[in-house]
């Protein structure tokens, strides 16, 4: 829940979705706030065209991020990173019936059962719905890679 909380105070602080998600997982990249928002900076409202929402962006590049490319293989950690994005697109499209920002934007999501820290948190903003609710399928990821790994 605190990196919900962090994602959505970026976005209230006037930072884009993806900036804002990609955010609530430095301590965990490692790289300090300003590379990372510069980083994410042009991907926003579907990098400026109404195509990829920024939330999942951001979340992308937070797990290409947190999944480092092994230099020695890399068409192995490609197919890595590229099985992590699609996995959660799946997870993120499941969520809010689509990927394409201008279609998000249209509707508006009122936070319910399949989003629940925006529910919890009172979201009601649809971006802001989408914010937290690709940190915790981010987090869900993670959590659950780390379980295998450990496994």
């Amino acid at each position: 829940m605190e990196r919900c909380r962090i994602a959505n105070e970026c976005h209230d602080r006037g930072f884009n979705c993806a900036q804002s998600v990609l955010a609530a997982f430095a301590d965990k990249i490692g790289m300090p706030e300003q590379e990372l928002m510069s980083l994410a900076g042009g991907f926003g409202a579907g990098t400026g065209t109404g195509e990829l929402c920024g939330a999942v962006s951001g979340a992308v590049m937070a797990l290409g991020l947190l999944t480092p490319v092994d230099l020695a293989e890399p068409v192995a950690s490609k197919k890595r990173t590229l099985e992590l994005s699609k996995e959660f697109q799946k997870r993120f499209s499941e969520v809010f019936d689509g990927l394409r920002c201008g279609d998000l934007i249209k509707k508006k999501y009122v936070p319910d059962e399949k989003t629940p820290a925006a529910a919890d948190m009172g979201l009601s903003g649809h971006c802001a719905v989408m914010i937290v609710t690709a940190v915790e399928i981010v987090e869900a990821m993670l959590a659950q890679r780390e379980a295998a790994e450990q496994a």
